[in-house]
């Protein structure tokens, strides 16, 4: 269930209480005449079912109460309530499946905003990875996948796309264009600095290593991988389940190529540098298709549903 509070002028209260009203899955309605001072207006609370509250909240926003009033949208983690339970059972579908569109927009814009903690976690991220592909170390690849923070920008990408918000798209497109140049222009001098105290060797970079050669290898695979994490992790934005986002950023060689493509750099290594470049765009673009076709197939499904509902 989620718990919405909203400022209404008072010209709009009655609008407001009637949208709640003839939406499947509210309960626990009240009404708070003259309660709000800024801006001024009445409060309106209600819950509603996960399931019904992109409705819910489409309906709000067509009645403006974004520019003249306030929604302000809670999870509720326990409810007790009959009505409740009721609420939930009449709304269509599963909450579980539910996408609310203006929370993924949000959620989507603050994660892919370029900021100096974003720099500091992808550059960390590409210089743990560094270390990983020069020692061939499989645990140092996997923990730079986990501290990467750019599947942020994929799904802000992939999210403009489908809501057709042009400004999240650009915004999500420059952290994460210049969030990779940034960290890998970093990793390059850190590299130099490595190999200047005989820490980083060009031996080390071409050697056999068994354990972290797929970073520069793309084939297929690595494109179908891609896919199907960018499935995953966008399924796990829209449905709150945010546990499989760490699954899905341990599974996309990103930030290990970007780093892989860094070390060759400074040694020459123009295959590698090349193969892993290639590797970083494969998988940025099979991560991007995927969550965009999952989105829009949410999206279709949700639409679908509730046709059949009103048909009931």
């Amino acid at each position: 269930m989620l718990h919405l509070r909203l400022i209404t002028p008072s010209d709009k209260t009655d609008d407001v209480v009637r949208l709640i009203d003839t939406t499947v899955g509210t309960a626990h309605l009240v009404v708070m005449p003259g309660a709000a001072r800024n801006p001024a207006g009445d409060v309106v609370l209600c819950d509603v079912a996960r399931e019904a509250g992109d409705e819910l909240l489409t309906g709000l926003q067509e009645l403006g109460l974004g520019h003249t009033g306030s929604i302000a949208v809670e999870n509720i983690d326990l409810s007790l309530s009959e009505r409740a339970d009721k609420a939930e059972a009449d709304a269509p579908g599963e909450g579980a499946d539910a996408v609310l569109w203006e929370h993924m927009t949000d959620a989507t814009h603050e994660e892919s905003t370029l900021s100096i903690t974003y720099i500091a976690f992808i550059t960390l991220a590409t210089m743990i990875a560094a270390c990983g592909v020069v020692l061939d170390n499989a645990i140092l690849i996997v923990g730079a996948m986990a501290v990467g923070p750019e599947f942020g920008p994929l799904a802000g990408i992939c999210t403009a796309i489908v809501q057709r918000a042009p400004r999240l798209a650009l915004r999500s497109l420059i952290a994460l264009l210049v969030g990779f140049a940034a960290a890998m222009a970093v990793t390059v001098g850190f590299s130099l600095f490595m190999d200047a105290v005989g820490l980083f060797t060009k031996a080390q970079l071409e050697a056999d290593r068994p354990n972290t050669g797929f970073i520069y290898a793309p084939d297929w695979f690595s494109f179908v991988v891609a896919v199907l994490a960018g499935a995953a992790g966008t399924l796990s934005l829209t449905s709150s389940k945010s546990g499989a986002l760490v699954g899905v950023a341990i599974s996309v060689t990103t930030v290990p190529a970007a780093a892989n493509a860094a070390v060759a750099l400074i040694y020459s290594d123009t295959n590698q540098a090349l193969r892993s470049s290639e590797q970083l765009l494969l998988n940025l673009l099979g991560i991007i298709l995927a969550g965009t076709l999952t989105l829009l197939t949410q999206k279709w499904l949700w639409s679908t549903q509730r046709k059949r509902s009103a048909l009931k």
